[in-house]
């Protein structure tokens, strides 16, 4: 029988689990699995990632230093690029990426070749093996594109789907305190997923299929997307008004029921908002329905970085009028990007709105720079290649010699007080400067 070595009870069985792909979510899942007491082989394609882990190092900073050694020194963790290594695994956990392509469609190209090799793995086994995808896509993906991969192999296997619900960063929820959705393709598959992921999480919430799950995924990152981006056409609708939009929610925030704050920025990061909703969009396509909310929402958020531009700019000018117009201020500004990690306090800098403000500010001549204290150097990026800049120390003598410094991630390491006090002009996206009332602040 599939599964004959997963867990049936609440009683633990160990097991042996691999999770494919060590990134923000598979790291993490990876630890869960460990803590619950099951051997666990971690299997990424950056050999560079395998080689610091073997060495106790954890490469993502917001888990802490010691988040990997610990792992290690069990002897229950084994890190490796070796993908003949799924042959041993009783249970295999799918974390890569699924990013769009340039077409702005889904690009399940890491799903793919992850699959095919879990059905070799599946085919060399010769025996039951639990497989869940956990990276998010659109709903049909496990019953229509992993399943007949799996059938191919000849050996009968669970498959189940189950969304991550990682924040990077977060501190006051760990990820077995995440209730841990789960749907599958039949019940035997549901019975066995919700039998793992038991061992590990402290609420496990099974739904009817993998499609549910699926789709409940982008419905959670679809309502933050839609709601992101209503406060940030209300920003810039209110901005040409001549209010304050975060008082506005402020105040609208004081009601206790039938409101939710949500805060405008200078566009979206991460893998989750940017992107997910747009898989959903294309499925719709498929089905012959126009998902208008999501498509508008993402025009409005996608604007977000040129209107930030467009207001640092518009206000350079004004700056400059009384000096002789030589050359244009667009020409000539020197501009500071506080923040390239696309949230507080983390070094995680995946569609960061701070990469497209660099581009468009070096687009209108400006020479612009960042400062990062969790990103001390810039790398190759998916969209944008490596900008091949350093992180700016933040000083007295640095901060004046910038036109204008742009506030795009509110970092708590940043000296707000040294920033307010010694800044010609900030650009506010992020309302971290409505204690300085003395500095030159424009909100954007």
């Amino acid at each position: 029988m599939a599964g004959d070595r997963l867990p049936h009870s609440e009683h633990s069985t160990r097991l042996t689990v691999a999770v494919i792909g060590l990134g923000y979510v598979g790291l993490p899942l990876a630890r869960a699995m460990w803590g619950a007491g099951h051997r666990v082989i971690g299997l990424d394609n950056d050999p560079a990632k395998v080689e610091r882990l073997n060495r106790g190092e954890c490469y993502l900073r917001h888990l802490g230093a010691d988040f990997v050694a610990e792992m290690r020194d069990s002897g229950r963790f084994e890190p490796t690029g070796d993908a003949a290594r799924l042959a041993e695994a009783d249970a295999v956990l799918i974390c890569v990426p699924t990013p769009l392509d340039e077409a702005g469609q889904p690009d399940l190209t890491y799903v793919d070749a992850t699959i095919a090799s879990v059905a070799e793995g599946l085919r060399r086994r010769g025996r039951s093996q639990l497989v869940v995808l956990e990276s998010t896509t659109y709903p049909g993906t496990t019953r229509e594109r992993l399943k007949p991969v799996l059938d191919a192999a000849g050996v009968p296997c669970h498959l189940a789907f189950s969304p991550e619900r990682e924040d990077p960063g977060r501190r006051d929820i760990a990820t077995t305190a995440i209730p841990k959705v789960v749907g599958a393709i039949d019940q035997p598959s549901l019975d066995a997923a919700v039998a793992l992921y038991a061992t590990a999480f402290e609420r496990v919430v099974p739904v009817e299929s993998a499609d549910i799950a699926e789709a409940a995924k982008l419905l959670e990152n679809i309502y933050r997307a839609v709601n992101i981006a209503l406060v940030n056409e209300m920003k810039v609708v209110l901005d040409r008004l001549g209010i304050d939009v975060w008082k506005v929610i402020e105040a609208a925030s004081t009601k206790p029921f039938g409101f939710a704050p949500f805060y405008p920025g200078p566009g979206l990061g991460g893998h989750c908002i940017p992107i997910d909703p747009f898989y959903l969009a294309w499925r719709a396509k498929q089905a012959g329905v126009a998902a208008r909310f999501i498509e508008l929402a993402g025009d409005v958020n996608h604007s977000m970085p040129a209107w930030v531009v467009s207001r640092t700019l518009a206000s350079l000018t004004v700056q400059d009028a009384p000096k002789p117009a030589a050359s244009s201020p667009r020409s000539r500004a020197r501009i500071l990007i506080l923040g390239l990690a696309y949230k507080p306090d983390i070094d995680d800098v995946r569609e960061s709105p701070s990469f497209e403000l660099i581009h468009l500010f070096r687009e209108a001549l400006c020479a612009v720079d960042y400062s990062d204290p969790h990103v001390p150097r810039t790398h190759a990026m998916r969209h944008y290649g490596d900008l091949g800049l350093s992180s700016v120390e933040l000083t007295a003598d640095s901060l004046a010699t910038y036109d204008a410094v742009v506030i795009a991630t509110a970092h708590k390491a940043f000296d707000w007080a040294l920033i307010a006090r010694h800044s010609r002009l900030i650009i506010d996206t992020r309302n971290v400067m409505r204690d300085y009332p003395r500095a030159r602040v424009v909100k954007a």
